[in-house]
């Protein structure tokens, strides 16, 4: 487990330093001047960050060391990319980065086993595709390509997914000013709708505490399911204000309701 191993990575985790918010302040404002004493400190002082969320991944089997270091690179990015601007705490920032990189990690490490036949049917499907666009000068559909190789349309549709590499939905797409887009903030939610929501939380009073702005995204993302792009578009506004703007009311939310 990790909490009973004291030494990760030559790190003594019991004696790690843990910062007070106005000396992380005082960090940064050094960082961003390119202070590279101050980054190693800032760093140092957050380890303990990394460590509480290397925790949840100890049922994965994978060496603590690895996740540590895996989840040390997550934090380093979270630093280089915060905005100080941002009425946000570094911490809710960065769990969310060094998740993800451990989430890559772990994904990208994952052997995944796909026969030997359901790779020969995709391989099949993929020249036939290519050899009857280049004879009748359009895209065949799966039953044209399925009657050429002589197999199911539904095997050669589950030949071509069984093939595609995996893609964590914490997989950043861009980043802009300091906001990362994720693949999740693209995918619409068709299911998470308010009743849901409402069973388990008192949405209302704390969607009270938002001023319009907020109050308008945040019933677009999770009580219509937009994506971040859809809201942005339908508001008149920039993905990346759409994403700080949702930032900024799920925290006052959580304040809210905690």
């Amino acid at each position: 487990m990790v909490q009973q191993k004291v030494e990760i990575c030559g790190v003594n985790t019991a004696k790690l330093p843990l910062l007070k918010q106005q000396e992380k302040e005082a960090l940064f404002v050094r960082i961003k001047d390119g202070d590279i004493e101050a980054r190693e400190e800032f760093i140092k002082g957050n380890l303990r960050l990394v460590l509480s969320v290397i925790k949840r991944f100890s049922s994965s089997n994978e060496n603590v060391d690895d996740l540590f270091q895996i989840g040390c690179m997550g934090l380093m990015k979270a630093i280089d990319n915060f905005d100080i601007t941002l009425n946000v705490k570094f911490s809710t920032y960065a769990v969310p980065m060094i998740q993800g990189e451990i989430r890559r990690f772990l994904r990208d490490n994952s052997t995944i086993r796909v026969s030997r036949s359901i790779k020969d049917t995709a391989y099949k499907a993929i020249y036939t595709k290519e050899a009857m666009m280049k004879n009748n000068f359009k895209e065949p559909t799966i039953a044209e390509i399925a009657k050429e190789v002589g197999v199911s349309k539904e095997e050669i549709v589950y030949a071509l997914d069984a093939i595609q590499n995996p893609m964590s939905l914490y997989e950043p797409v861009y980043t802009e000013g300091g906001d990362t887009l994720y693949v999740m903030d693209q995918i619409s939610d068709k299911k998470n709708k308010e009743e849901k929501w409402v069973e388990h939380l008192s949405l209302n009073e704390a969607m009270k505490q938002l001023n319009k702005r907020e109050y308008e995204i945040i019933s677009l993302r999770f009580f219509e399911g937009k994506t971040q792009m859809e809201v942005a578009e339908m508001i008149g506004i920039s993905q990346a204000q759409v994403s700080r703007l949702e930032k900024n009311a799920l925290h006052s939310m959580r304040r809210f309701l905690l």
